[in-house]
């Protein structure tokens, strides 16, 4: 077996730009044949996905998977460079598959689910079949999050908005499922949606949150002389109203309920109407929600631009 010298992984990297590490692997798997070793990325789809690496794919799309008995579900995110490419069909497929494999995962990170083999094509890796797709799609990409829900004793319900911008997964604990409790459970899923809550009920705030903004509210109330001047049970009461208003706006249960048609039912008085009208025992114990590209930095460059700086103009 020929010797791998730095000279060659370099050589082998500029000619391919995959990354180091691939290039010493694809030479001593080949015996350090330069030719079998750039087939050797080619087929690993890694020849050309390291020069891509360093762009910022900030666009993308969440999706979900489903077991056949509904009680459990995964929801990634996989982003791309543009929103172009994001809307393109292989894209999508790509992502379902994504979705499909973190649905059966046992991994419990993104390192371990990315050393696992490819279930579409067990000669890969996630991450060489990820490679693959960015040699193919022509931008970077990044499979960026997954997060598994399980629910036994009821079903999880999901919701795909706006072409997959966001995407919601609810675990709903109930004795009853049927048509009525799982359009309970979707529309509560666009709720999600579309107010962003942080939590799902008020267990979840920690007890050092509410003393946090107790304090700043004390604060702007000492910082107002009329407010200030007011007896310290009034004040107090003060406050305490303005806490239970946050609550409302970020906790889920609290929330008014959107398509209320009185405007003032919340969440969780849907939930226990729709409970009661069917003889359920219903609990929306919690939710995962992921937007795409949230936290990330987008990309500035116009596409005119983008031709341009490619030209050497």
């Amino acid at each position: 077996m020929a010797a791998v010298t730095a000279k060659m992984v370099k050589d082998l990297r500029e000619m391919t730009g995959a990354g180091m590490m691939d290039c010493k692997k694809a030479l001593s798997a080949t015996d350090g044949d330069m030719d079998k070793a750039v087939e050797f990325l080619r087929e690993k789809g890694l020849a050309g996905a390291e020069k891509k690496a360093g762009r910022i794919a900030a666009e993308g799309i969440v999706d979900t998977a489903m077991a056949a008995d509904e009680k459990k579900a995964v929801i990634v995110e996989v982003n791309s460079e543009t929103d172009f490419v994001a809307k393109n069909a292989k894209f999508q497929a790509y992502v379902a598959q994504v979705a499909a494999q973190a649905l059966t995962t046992t991994a419990t990170d993104m390192d371990a689910f990315m050393d696992e083999k490819w279930t579409a094509d067990e000669s890969l890796t996630v991450k060489e079949a990820l490679s693959s797709e960015i040699s193919i799609i022509g931008e970077n990409m990044s499979i960026r999050r997954f997060k598994q829900v399980t629910e036994e004793n009821g079903f999880v319900s999901s919701y795909i908005h706006a072409g997959g911008r966001i995407g919601v997964l609810l675990d709903v604990q109930t004795d009853v499922v049927n048509d009525a409790v799982k359009e309970m459970a979707k529309n509560v899923c666009m709720q999600v949606a579309a107010l962003n809550p942080k939590y799902t009920n008020r267990n979840e705030v920690s007890a050092d949150y509410i003393e946090h903004e107790k304090s700043i509210l004390m604060a702007q109330i000492q910082n107002d002389p009329k407010e200030a001047s007011k007896p310290e049970k009034v004040i107090q009461g003060m406050i305490q109203g303005r806490i239970n208003k946050e609550m409302k706006e970020i906790c889920l249960l609290d929330q008014v309920y959107v398509k209320a048609e009185d405007g003032k039912q919340s969440v969780a008085q849907y939930v226990a109407q729709v409970a009661k009208e069917n003889s359920a025992n219903i609990e929306v114990k919690s939710f995962v929600r992921f937007e795409t590209g949230e936290g990330l930095e987008k990309k500035n460059e116009d596409f005119a631009a983008e031709v341009a700086a490619q030209m050497g103009k």
